[in-house]
């Protein structure tokens, strides 16, 4: 039985090529000659009967074939790396980088408890975790997976939900002696409320509420408003400056310790969607796969 697949070393040829610009560039990473791999993609055409690049004095362009054929070998070769290092993790240590972007109130709150065993398994992990309000761009900015707050647009990133994080009206007793407890919605128009400014659309952040079975957005002004970092509506609401809205996972012990009290519990009960995304092409390394399945079922 002969070899099938004889010819993979033109394919990484060409894939270096097209990686690198031109038949120069390529040779110079490979330590070859730009000759050697100009007979390794011309060997390439041939057995496929189609030619792949078109290559000038100045550029080297794809053809509509060679250009369908760049993307399915490189989809093929990221396959075949991810099934090496998985051979090989199953005999060694997972080690390697992995980068990850959390929103503050989910990663102060959140992934601390969700991390700590990840990291006790795999003590070899390099994890960068930066934890920003801004969504990062996965690609351009080198990371490996982000957790987004709220439902995401069709970005073609893959999304694995958290949770789905209730929402809690809160302010502080002090506040409540001075300014009197809201009893209904309209009642928070009269009140020093401490709104959001989200940073993708740079207008206050609406809160939401559940009045007589219908989903309601209420739009809180203020003269004080919080930008950049939403846990500082939470600092501003303990220390009695106003009401805020934010999750429960962040003030369910303040809440039992007295600093803060629950207002409107009637009107309570909307969540907001926490969720995993990756990009579905890149290749992961095996870390940053099994740190996927480990957020992805914390309890497995």
């Amino acid at each position: 039985m002969g070899r099938s697949f004889e010819y993979l070393g033109d394919v990484e040829a060409f894939l270096a090529v097209m990686e690198h610009g031109s038949f120069t560039a390529a040779a110079a990473a490979l330590s070859t000659t730009a000759s050697v791999l100009s007979r390794a993609v011309g060997r390439l055409e041939a057995r496929l009967g189609q030619q792949l690049m078109r290559r000038t004095t100045r550029r080297i362009g794809l053809t509509d074939a060679g250009r369908r054929y760049l993307e399915q070998t490189r989809e093929a070769f990221d396959l075949l790396r991810v099934a090496e290092q998985e051979a090989q993790s199953r005999s060694a240590a997972l080690s390697g980088r992995v980068r990850i972007s959390a929103p503050t109130t989910f990663g102060h709150f959140r992934l601390p408890v969700l991390l700590k065993p990840f990291l006790a398994r795999h003590p070899e992990v390099r994890l960068e975790l930066n934890i920003t309000n801004r969504n990062v761009d996965l690609v351009e900015e080198g990371f490996d997976m982000a957790i987004r707050l709220g439902q995401l647009p069709d970005s073609g990133l893959v999304a694995r939900k958290l949770e789905d994080a209730e929402l809690r009206l809160v302010a502080a007793p002090d506040y409540l002696k001075r300014a009197g407890v809201p009893k209904k919605l309209d009642d928070l128009a009269k009140h020093v409320c401490l709104p959001f400014v989200m940073p993708r659309t740079g207008k206050h952040g609406d809160w939401s509420f559940i009045v007589d079975g219908e989903n309601v957005e209420w739009q809180p002004n203020s003269v004080l408003e919080v930008s950049d970092d939403v846990l500082g509506t939470v600092s501003m609401a303990e220390q009695g400056i106003g009401v805020c809205q934010t999750y429960d996972f962040i003030v369910r012990e303040r809440l039992a310790n007295g600093r803060l009290v629950e207002l409107l519990p009637q009107f309570s009960g909307r969540t907001r969607p926490f969720s995993l995304v990756y990009a579905p092409h890149r290749h992961q390394s095996a870390a940053a796969r099994a740190l996927i399945d480990a957020l992805g079922n914390p309890g497995g």
